[in-house]
């Protein structure tokens, strides 16, 4: 059963190719024959592929690999945003921190400028 299909596979590539134009989808059962000058722009070799090569190998393997380095970027790029909104909210921690500080800081110094108002307007009174 093999040997009858590769006997198939012999002739077909002995025969004489023809290349056809299609002008559209539409019209692929309306094949027009090309001349005969474009019959040889290709050699033999690259119409047909020798049995027992993997001719879309490579084109799978770019794939892999361009696949990785597409990955691998998008795993960089995620790293990188993730390290920043982490600084990001760290720094935050850090404003808020100095700003409560500061309130604080600031409600101290109201109440010791009130204290002051209170002993300059008792003192006042005695001098005059």
């Amino acid at each position: 059963m093999s040997h009858a299909s590769q006997d198939t596979g012999s002739r077909e590539r002995h025969e004489d190719r023809k290349l056809y134009v299609v002008d559209s989808i539409n019209d692929l059962n309306k094949l027009n024959l090309c001349p005969a000058e474009s019959q040889h722009l290709f050699p033999l070799e690259e119409k047909s592929p020798e049995l027992g090569t993997n001719s879309g190998s490579g084109s799978w393997s770019l794939l892999f690999v361009g696949l990785l380095i597409v990955l691998t970027v998008s795993l960089a790029l995620v790293s990188f945003a993730i390290f920043l909104i982490i600084q990001t909210g760290n720094r935050m921690d850090d404003m808020s921190r100095r700003l409560v500080a500061e309130g604080r800081d600031i409600d101290d110094l109201k109440k010791i400028n009130n204290m002051i108002i209170k002993r300059l307007n008792l003192l006042d009174p005695e001098q005059n």
